[in-house]
């Protein structure tokens, strides 16, 4: 667990320690959270500058690493013909099980994968970080956000056909997959077997950090925020019992995981729908209040992506924030997700690919939008909140009581984000340290703990330097996408030869 755990034990011992101790006695304060955030913070800042390295663009940040998975995106939409589209009604026969053979190696179904993916997709983004967008980049960024999820799908294909084409089948069942794996695997097929090692533990690496930061200590730290802001704020009886929300979070999460990505499978495919019911539903329920004002809100959102009024850097700025909060919400291309989708059970791992191009669909077609038409819709953009402030104020437009809705939605995506990362971390742990029994609870153990941690610390250093690991994972992983889509193509055609000789059959058909 390089740089993780390590980054909290050697960089404490090292520069961050004797460093941090100092800074806390001289400021007279010396509780764990300051002296943890001052010792990482030096190499937060330092990874951070690094990893989401910008470039100005018309008085615009823009980072390089969205650049990066946003002209990969494109390049895999033009050079799979455009597969987003052509394909979208086979992934849905998928999803449903038309074509799933229960005797096929792997652990869930077709759409226990999706919803374990989304559950890793489908979280504080899509509510805070889509507020952010809009209140940088005006109504214009959500075109600008759709446009990117529609290219992400392709991302999402490639990544998750090869995290089923070159997974590890093992005798009891089991699976473990991803681009820790494809990229050993695939790279040695071209005779480049060491400079895919490297790769691996590289994105191995990066996922353990981000999983138990971003992935867990981030989640139950705005879980806990948010609870706390609609039960009393400082007189709320959690208010300084950080440890105590984070405590009952651990212990639910751990009843989850300790079975694995079946037990992660069947809890996902019923809180995935039930969140996105709440949430999609209460979005409906204030669009229709304002019902009247719809066409109004996507003449501001076509408006606004074409002439960049009143936002900074006009267009480029709409463009830009449009393009970030895609990349930051769905993760096309980080790979994460191909972790997940590796454990479906099918023996064409190109099936696994059109169901996974669903995910940014939904994630950021769908439900991103209907966070940026509520906060357009409500007239809540002009009052110079941001993040889930302005979509909480949004809500409570139509029905005072709503942001209680919304904390239901936080906890639940922040949840079920928890589960499906606790599992990519374990995968990426187990590539490191070997598949046994005792890693495998010892990963578990340790994710719980930094449950609790997260729920009961100010992190924000801890935050910013797991955000980097997680976005890290897209350059190892992106390389190994060139290398190996020409493998996808193959998959691909063999795939629809099958299909069109009847070799492959539709089991629904068959059984009904």
């Amino acid at each position: 667990m390089k740089r993780y755990i390590l980054g909290l034990t050697a960089l404490l011992i090292s520069n961050g320690s004797a460093h941090a101790q100092d800074a806390a006695e001289a400021a007279g304060a010396a509780t764990i959270d300051e002296w943890v955030n001052s010792a990482v913070a030096p190499v937060s800042s330092a990874v951070s500058s690094v990893i989401f390295y910008s470039v100005d663009f018309a008085g615009t940040e823009f980072p390089l690493i969205v650049g990066w998975l946003v002209v990969a995106a494109a390049i895999f939409t033009v050079y799979f013909g455009f597969v987003q589209f052509r394909k979208f009604g086979h992934a849905l026969a998928l999803v449903r099980g038309d074509y799933s053979d229960p005797n096929d190696a792997g652990e869930v179904s077709h759409f226990q994968a999706l919803a374990t993916a989304l559950s890793g997709t489908v979280g504080l983004g899509n509510i805070a970080g889509v507020a952010v967008a809009v209140s940088l980049g005006g109504p214009g960024a959500t075109f600008w956000m759709i446009v990117a999820g529609l290219m992400g799908m392709a991302s999402k294909f490639t990544e998750c056909t090869l995290g089923v084409k070159y997974r590890n089948e093992y005798p009891d069942g089991t699976v473990s997959g991803g681009p820790m794996y494809y990229l050993s695997k695939g790279f040695a097929e071209r005779g480049m077997a060491g400079s895919g090692r490297v790769l691996a533990v590289i994105f191995a690496v990066c996922c353990v950090g981000g999983s138990i930061g971003g992935g867990n200590m981030f989640q139950s730290n705005q879980a806990y925020q948010q609870v706390v802001n609609v039960t009393g704020g400082e007189s709320s009886i959690l208010a300084g019992n950080g440890w105590l929300f984070g405590l009952i979070m651990s212990i639910a999460l751990g009843v989850v995981i300790i079975g694995g990505i079946k037990s992660i499978a069947r809890v996902t495919e019923k809180i995935v729908p039930l969140m996105a019911i709440i949430y999609i539903g209460a979005c409906l329920i204030i669009i229709a209040v304002n019902s009247d004002k719809i066409a109004w809100a996507f003449g501001e959102i076509v408006n606004g992506a074409f002439t960049g009024a009143g936002v900074a850097g006009g267009v480029v700025g709409a463009l830009i924030q449009g393009f970030k909060r895609a990349a930051f919400s769905n993760e096309a291309g980080i790979g994460s997700a191909s972790i997940a989708h590796s454990a479906v059970r099918t023996k064409e791992p190109i099936t696994e690919g059109y169901v996974a191009l669903l995910e940014p669909f939904i994630d950021t077609v769908v439900i991103c939008t209907m966070t940026a038409l509520v906060i357009t819709i409500s007239g809540t953009l002009s009052t110079g909140l941001t993040g889930v402030e302005l979509t909480s104020a949004a809500f409570a437009t139509v029905v005072p009581w709503f942001p209680i809705v919304l904390t239901v939605a936080v906890v639940l995506f922040a949840f079920s984000t928890m589960m499906s990362w606790s599992y990519y971390g374990l995968k990426a742990w187990t590539y490191l340290f070997g598949e046994s029994r005792a890693m495998d609870l010892l990963f578990k153990l340790i994710f719980c703990c930094f449950t609790v941690l997260g729920a009961s610390m100010n992190l924000g250093p801890v935050i910013d330097f797991s955000d980097s690991m997680i976005f890290a994972m897209a350059i190892p992983n992106i390389i190994g996408l060139y290398v190996l889509m020409p493998v996808v193509r193959s998959e691909a055609e063999a795939y629809w030869s099958k299909l069109d000789a009847g070799i492959i059959r539709n089991f629904r058909h068959a059984r009904s």
